[in-house]
């Protein structure tokens, strides 16, 4: 079949069209009907296009498009998601158009490769921003068709296997969008294979020494969990056999991330994790599953509460399977999946086995199973980024809760739901004419959380006022949310001006700032330009309906507000340098990293650990003996008792604060909170998000169910730091976040 491929007849093959021959084949093997003579010309195409571009590994660029086409083949995918994935960088890394790519091949290819490209050519004001708008293009292409995120996915997993060659902070960017949006992506569409790997290698960067220890207790007790999965394996094989249900039994160790996050959620030792085993019953037909999990329950016993059915009450995902966790001889549980062939296709690869070539199902064939996709997007269409983003991880990402309605139909809501969830999946109009919810035949609150299995009805009138403002913070699901925005939107303009002037009023004074600070209608109108309002009771309005969070609208003011006064004292000084230009003036005093010490011309500066002044600070000096000035806060708790006690009040110094350019300082803050899992990940994700290195995290149980997390960064100045602390203040469960010294 490829005796007559040459990229150029005058050279012999290299390895990287080796790796191709290896994908052609791999095609081959599941579609003997690929048309050859297409995907060589992507394949060509693609690498001319790429030409010298090197990956930074030092490997040609197009060996990454190249794996990503292997990942897309091991699903078995059709000729159209091979050819678009081999292509998929060509218009945002090469000069190549959409309209060169539907010329060569098609336009269906073409909008594949189109839904998959960033908006590289955009300009955003905030990484988040940026992040947040690729993600809304990718789902507006997966509305129309699902490959698009299929072949993203392929490519984010091939960067992930290959992120070892990239810096250390890029590795860990990368690491948290995996794991907050693409891993949980992929175990919404059901390809559960895909998804734990890219937990995996997401965790290497965002733990490594947590992953470490994992693979190290697992790689000691390998011995023993293989002997005991043999020895499980082998006596449900030969119960299956005497029974004469034919079936595979397969035995596996539970994924690094699974344990990892058991450990931390539980707050268990790796040896208090019992359940590291795995097994799966594989058989023909579904009556065999329910034969197969009898024979289980006899063979072992059952733990109470650990038997789930996703065979009669599949997952919006697709996934179908039985689930019981048994006791073994050894005092051991583990759990046992039971499903047949076509299920585990499913359950492996979601729906990309959807789109298995000889299956002939088109891109829009699925758009009822799909419509999930397009409801996402309508709900979050006025949102800002941190709001879409958590939207995102409510809707997609979250556990589910299976509840019915009175006629039965089944309801799924994120875990956490409530009766407001409920009303609004029903229709918009029952939830904005809720009046009352009985669950179970019985009157619930609105704020009751629903259990799996619940029956809920809704009370509507037509005379009811709609919506509260409450509802908001009871409502879970970004659909509910969304659509009480749209009501208080519409409805409620004058009383969202009032509650949002209240609101963002209340913020900026949290952060010591008014709309006085403003120094010029210039600077008002770029504040509001950059939030996308004309003026600001429109800016008001949002805020009051809920379309945009005082917190966002305050920190773009603040940075609106530096920026202008710096502008203004940096026109002051050249005015007034222009005029003292000719008038001769004593050499003025040099700041040694942004400090000025009285008289004193490079003097020997450092900041004190135990209070980690930053600019903004008021400070004072502290003359050492033999290390020049040590500057501490003026409210650091040794500067304060110094006073107190009347010792060495000759050292203390007045200094102040000069040009600080665009240096960072270091300084470190301790948070308490919650002890709960994630509580490190939501820290990390919060300061990343506000683009502020981190230096060091470290966290504790401190008992009472709390821990502590103790984080070094670095910050250009007070206002920057303020603003990590209100934010970190927000985290869920976070009580108390205090800087050194005081």
């Amino acid at each position: 079949m490829n005796e007559d491929f040459r990229l150029d007849p005058n050279r012999e093959l290299d390895e990287v069209d080796h790796k191709y021959l290896e994908l052609e084949e791999k095609i081959f093997c599941y579609n003997p009907n690929i048309n050859t003579e297409r995907l060589r010309s992507a394949y060509l195409f693609a690498r001319e296009a790429h030409g010298e571009q090197l990956r930074k590994d030092g490997t040609l660029f197009i060996t990454h498009p190249l794996a990503a086409a292997q990942i897309i083949a091991d699903m078995e995918l059709d000729e159209d998601s091979v050819i678009a994935c081999l292509l998929h960088d060509t218009v945002e890394d090469t000069p190549v158009t959409h309209e060169d790519i539907a010329k060569h091949f098609g336009t269906e290819v073409a909008n594949l490769v189109e839904g998959v490209t960033k908006l590289t050519r955009v300009v955003y004001t905030s990484k988040e921003e940026e992040q947040v708008e690729n993600l809304r293009k990718m789902l507006m292409a997966m509305a129309k068709d699902i490959r698009v995120i299929i072949i993203k996915i392929a490519d984010r997993l091939h960067n992930m296997r290959t992120m070892n060659y990239q810096s250390a902070e890029k590795q860990r960017e990368k690491a948290l969008e995996t794991m907050e949006i693409y891993a949980p992506i992929a175990h919404r569409l059901g390809m559960q294979k895909i998804k734990w790997e890219l937990e995996d290698l997401s965790l290497i960067y965002l733990d490594p020494l947590g992953y470490s220890e994992i693979t190290a207790q697992i790689d000691h007790r390998k011995d023993k969990l293989e002997s005991f999965m043999r020895k499980i394996s082998n006596a449900i094989t030969e119960r299956m056999k005497a029974v004469g249900v034919k079936c595979g039994v397969y035995s596996r160790l539970k994924h690094i991330y699974s344990i990892y996050r058991k450990m931390y959620s539980q707050n268990k030792e790796f040896n208090e994790v019992l359940d590291l085993c795995a097994f799966r019953i594989i058989v023909d037909t579904v009556s065999d599953c329910y034969n197969a999990l009898g024979q289980i329950h006899d063979l072992y016993n059952p733990m109470p509460g650990r038997f789930k059915d996703y065979i009669s009450t599949p997952k919006p995902n697709m996934y179908q399977s039985i689930h019981t966790t048994v006791i073994g001889e050894e005092g051991i549980p583990f759990e046992v999946q039971i499903r047949t062939w076509e299920m585990h296709r499913t359950a492996e690869y979601g729906v990309a086995a959807h789109w298995k070539y000889k299956e002939g199902i088109t891109a829009t064939g699925d758009e009822e199973k799909f419509a999930w996709i397009r409801g996402l997007l309508e709900t979050q269409q006025e949102t800002d980024a941190s709001d879409f983003v958590h939207g995102l991880k409510v809707d997609m990402f979250a556990d589910e809760v299976y509840v019915f309605t009175p006629k039965g139909r089944v309801i799924n809501l994120p875990a956490g739901a409530t009766p407001i969830d409920f009303a609004y999946s029903i229709h918009t109009e029952v939830g904005n004419h809720m009046i009352g919810a009985k669950v179970n035949g019985r009157i619930a609150t609105y704020d009751h959380i629903l259990q799996n299995g619940d029956i809920v009805e809704i009370s509507t009138s037509p005379s009811a006022n709609g919506p509260s403002r409450d509802w908001m913070n009871i409502a879970k699901s970004s659909q509910a949310r969304g659509k009480i925005k749209q009501w208080f939107k519409r409805e409620k303009r004058e009383e969202n001006i009032i509650h949002g002037k209240a609101s963002f009023d209340a913020e900026m004074k949290r952060n010591n700032l008014s709309l006085s600070d403003i120094p010029d209608a210039e600077t008002l109108n770029t504040c509001l330009k950059k939030l996308s309002f004309a003026d600001i009771e429109d800016m008001y309005a949002a805020i009051g309906y809920g379309g945009l969070t005082s917190l966002r609208a305050v920190n773009r003011f603040r940075e609106e507000i530096v920026r202008a006064v710096r502008q203004h004292a940096l026109e002051e000084r050249a005015a007034q340098a222009a005029q003292q230009s000719q008038q001769p003036r004593p050499a003025p005093n040099k700041g040694v990293r942004g400090v000025i010490v009285g008289e004193l011309d490079n003097c020997l500066i450092k900041f004190a650990r135990c209070c980690t002044p930053v600019p903004g600070d008021k400070i004072v000096g502290f003359i050492t003996k033999g290390f020049g000035v040590s500057v501490h806060r003026a409210e650091c708790m040794n500067y304060l008792n110094s006073g107190v006690k009347g010792d060495e009040d000759d050292r203390w110094i007045s200094v102040s604060w000069g040009d600080i350019g665009s240096d960072t300082y270091s300084t470190s803050l301790s948070i308490i909170a919650r002890d709960r899992g994630n509580f490190v990940l939501d820290i990390a994700t919060v300061l990343s998000t506000a683009k502020i290195k981190i230096t060091s995290l470290n966290a504790r149980e401190i008992g009472g169910g709390k821990a502590m997390a103790v984080v070094s960064l670095e910050v250009h100045s007070r206002a920057e730091l303020q603003a990590a602390i209100n934010r970190l203040s927000m985290i869920q469960g976070v009580s108390e976040v205090k800087r050194p010294g005081v």
